[in-house]
């Protein structure tokens, strides 16, 4: 029977992270690192489970080359490295997951074998010694949380020497006992600097010659950080932003600058970007710019929270807009600054009732 591939990529750090910080950011931050791993997956790959902060992936009766496999190895190191430098370069919100994000590291296990299949309601998965085998791979002797793990088997099979190197990969040997059975195997330790990570555009922060058109401030009985998270997570808009029809956004995304989202409102869609703005030392800022609104040609609002003694804050939301038209212009100061102003302000009022109820409304 031909030898299949088994490629397990394992996300180093996993635990502490998701026990140490912010549930839910933590979750869609290894949600995020697992979708782009299977996106880097180039060598049709079947995915045959996802194990919390691993992937499971096998390649049924065939072996890569040993090109292939070490390209695929190195593409996955770079894609998971690259989103993590993004989004530590694009953070907005202060919460410790999305501050220690950047932490977390990646090692794969490679092995190969015969393998046998289960079939578990209709969904047909790998099974048999060689599966253990991959899987007991992950506890190893070597000292590190990112490196690429080659059994010897797989080893043998694609003709890899413990002597190749290149500039990504210089491996070395190492053996283990597993169950009394000595499994060798060779590794390497990748270092991120020797990876080419994607280049991404870093939005700039937004600068101002004027003041902003309006702005309003208000005290909450709330740490700036939770208010931060109220509101920037667009699950809680419907609460204390009235006259939208729906929002949508990618719900297992945490909002970074760049990242999208849509209010609809009598049908219309309103697309915002977030974006950010110099504030003091101490100070958050979150900010939200679109050009779907008539009549002006751009609008931002920002929402600058800074924190009291206590758990509490002080917001403050700056409007500015950009009209180019006289036409434009003269609407906006006969009939739309008003509404624009009425509207900041039943939102800052109706968020106030919103953090009071707090842990309720966060339930519904």
């Amino acid at each position: 029977m031909p030898k299949s591939l088994l490629f397990i990529p394992d996300i180093s750090g996993y635990t502490k992270f998701i026990q140490t910080t912010e549930v839910e950011h933590s979750q869609h931050v290894i949600s995020e690192l697992l979708e782009v791993l299977i996106g880097a997956n180039t060598q049709e790959l079947k995915l045959a489970e996802i194990e919390g902060d691993a992937l499971f992936f096998y390649k049924e009766d065939e072996i890569p080359s040993q090109e292939n496999l070490l390209a695929q190895i190195e593409l996955m190191f770079t894609a998971f490295y690259s989103h993590l430098k993004m989004l530590e370069k694009n953070r907005i919100c202060p919460c410790n997951a999305c501050a220690t994000a950047p932490n977390l590291e990646l090692k794969i296990i490679a092995h190969c074998g015969e393998l046998q299949h289960i079939e578990v309601q209709g969904n047909r998965k790998p099974f048999g010694e060689q599966v253990i085998e991959a899987h007991r791979l992950l506890k190893n002797s070597v000292d590190s949380e990112h490196y690429i793990l080659i059994s010897k088997e797989l080893a043998t099979t694609i003709e890899l020497s413990k002597y190749y190197f290149s500039k990504v990969f210089r491996f070395e040997q190492g053996k283990d006992t597993y169950d009394d059975r000595e499994v060798a195997y060779i590794y390497s330790i990748i270092d991120q600097k020797k990876l080419n990570l994607r280049a991404f555009e870093q939005p700039k922060k937004i600068n101002f010659d004027s003041p902003p058109n309006l702005s309003h401030e208000r005290e909450y009985p709330i740490s700036a950080q939770r208010l931060m998270e109220y509101i920037t997570n667009y699950t809680y808009r419907h609460h204390w932003v009235k006259g939208v029809d729906k929002f949508e956004y990618n719900e297992n995304e945490v909002t970074r600058l760049g990242t999208e989202h849509i209010c609809v409102i009598n049908g219309k869609h309103l697309n915002f970007v977030t974006v950010s703005k110099e504030v003091e030392p101490g100070q958050l800022v979150y900010g939200e710019l679109t050009m779907s609104p008539p009549p002006v040609d751009k609008l931002y609002q920002f929402y600058i929270l800074t924190p009291l003694e206590g758990e509490n804050c002080k917001l403050r939301i700056e409007v500015y807009w950009e009209a180019k038209s006289l036409l434009k212009k003269l609407m906006i100061a006969l009939m739309v600054k008003k509404v624009f102003k009425k509207n900041m302000v039943n939102a800052a009022e109706k968020l106030l009732v919103f953090v009071s109820q707090g842990s309720d409304q966060d339930r519904d």
